[in-house]
């Protein structure tokens, strides 16, 4: 064979490669754009509904400084202060969170590509600092690997040695919440195990295929994992690997994406605006009931000229919350927010004396009966409007709905009844959920609106009502500072 020849003869080669590459990113770009759009449209309709079902609650208002809010996100939220309370799950999961924020950069590559039909897009405009950008997120991801691994030996390995985390353990992490945080872990697995797929090919497809794979310079872990495994791979089954890890990793993402509104991932959306609506009040200071603290003044001479007194109607007035409608928006944001950590419970002297509250549980309970009523409003079934509302109500919503539950029939009055209202399941949330509310909430319903409550609390009310002490002492509260005077 001559040398012309052979040149006619790579050549065409050439031209066939460069014609199979252009037809590959062609389809993959069809493709991608299908997938997209099928993958949002999907998840819009998942967040609207999630926005619906936090609005539920009633409306809260929202005071304290702005700037506090945002010193609140920076710190908590994006800088995960109170998570390193506990150091060594602290540095783990830090390296999940910033390896998963850090990703994204090459996401919005991988974006691009998919729309414009590209490879690797920003490679020639970066240069070196592409590689570094690269690098810096294989690193990162390698540190990721580490701690997703360490997280999956923890929920599953430890309790078979005998040895368990004790707030893994609890009744209310049995069933599907054990199994979602097993599903978010092999998430992160399948998520890095596509970025090494992808860029550990593509580096040898730079020495192999250089027209169509732009040099990037070596990458701080596929540089060195490409050449040792995938180095005398033919072509076309680097092509292959490539693409496949590319598509492993998108794929990972729109799943995780639609994924999240069911899980309690959901809080990495959810923390940012969760810590920045967390009340700036002092931890354990109780929101007044002003129809009450008005009444109660009255009787003592003491209503403030202008301030509304309790108007008296034939229906006794609801106090307190005995559904999710009876809550703030914000505390069911609370329950979405719920990374089911456990921390709170894990604090909680009640729970750590054996009685059955479990301020995590409460949470998810509240989101579980938000859910119920989610799904059941969806279905339109009219069995669930109010009976005296059936005539007139055009379709079910929130304002008609009634299934003849509650929250108690989630949680259960002994619950409640154990908390101390010590404030340390507020202290120890890692995201500024605050479990006390909903609970005292809760309380106040069954005490002012049933005159319900444990048979022991009632002597104490009596003496309150009767002599403004908690204890049966018939002289007057102040009786000691009149000494004072004489």
């Amino acid at each position: 064979m001559t040398l012309s020849q052979k040149f006619v003869i790579l050549r065409k080669q050439d031209i066939f490669y460069k014609n199979t590459f252009h037809f590959q990113m062609s389809l993959n770009q069809i493709a991608f754009i299908i997938v997209f759009i099928v993958c949002f449209s999907i998840a819009a309709r998942q967040y609207r509904r999630l926005y619906r079902n936090i609005h539920f609650g009633k409306e809260e208002k929202i005071e304290g400084s702005e700037g506090q809010r945002w010193k609140n996100v920076l710190l908590v939220a994006f800088g995960q202060k109170k998570m390193f309370k506990r150091l060594l799950p602290a540095v783990l999961h830090f390296f999940i969170y910033f390896a998963f924020v850090i990703t994204q950069i090459e996401l919005i590559e991988i974006f691009v590509d998919g729309f414009t039909g590209h490879h690797r897009i920003f490679a020639p405009y970066l240069g070196g600092f592409y590689t570094f950008i690269i690098s810096f997120i294989e690193i990162l991801s390698v540190l990721a690997l580490i701690a997703t691994i360490i997280f999956l030996a923890r929920r599953n390995l430890l309790p078979l040695m005998g040895k368990p985390i004790s707030r893994f353990q609890k009744t209310e992490m049995n069933g599907w919440p054990k199994l979602d945080a097993n599903l978010i872990l092999l998430g992160e697995l399948a998520l890095v195990t596509g970025i090494f797929l992808m860029n550990s090919a593509d580096i040898v497809l730079q020495d192999v295929d250089p027209a169509h794979y732009h040099k990037t310079g070596s990458f701080a872990i596929s540089g060195f994992l490409g050449p040792l495994l995938l180095d005398a791979w033919p072509r076309e089954a680097l092509v292959l690997v490539e693409r496949t890890g590319w598509w492993l990793h998108l794929i990972t993402v729109f799943l995780f994406i639609n994924y999240l509104p069911k899980s309690k991932h959901l809080h990495i959306f959810l923390a940012f605006p969760n810590v920045f609506f967390s009340k700036l009040q002092p931890r354990g200071e109780m929101d007044n009931m002003p129809e009450i603290m008005n009444e109660v003044k009255s009787m003592m001479g003491l209503l403030v000229e202008g301030a509304a007194e309790m108007e008296m109607t034939d229906d006794f007035p609801e106090f307190g919350a005995k559904d999710i409608f009876d809550l703030s928006w914000k505390n069911i944001m609370d329950a979405y927010s719920c990374t089911e950590c456990g921390r709170c419970t894990d604090n909680c002297p009640a729970n750590l004396t054996g009685k059955k509250l479990s301020p995590r549980k409460v949470l998810m309970d509240i989101r579980d009966r938000v859910e119920e009523v989610a799904n059941n409003i969806d279905s339109q079934y009219d069995h669930f409007i109010a009976e005296d509302k059936r005539k007139t109500a055009q379709r079910l919503d929130p304002s008609n709905y009634d299934d003849q539950k509650s929250l108690f029939d989630y949680i259960s009055r002994e619950e409640i009844h154990a908390c101390t209202t010590c404030n340390a399941c507020v202290e120890a949330c890692p995201v500024m959920i605050n479990p006390l509310e909903p609970i005292l909430k809760l309380r106040r319903y069954e005490i002012l609106s049933e005159s319900a409550g444990p048979a022991d609390w009632t002597p104490m009310f009596n003496s309150m009502e009767n002599s403004g002490s908690v204890w049966a002492i018939p002289d007057d509260r102040d009786a000691w500072t009149k000494q004072l005077t004489e």
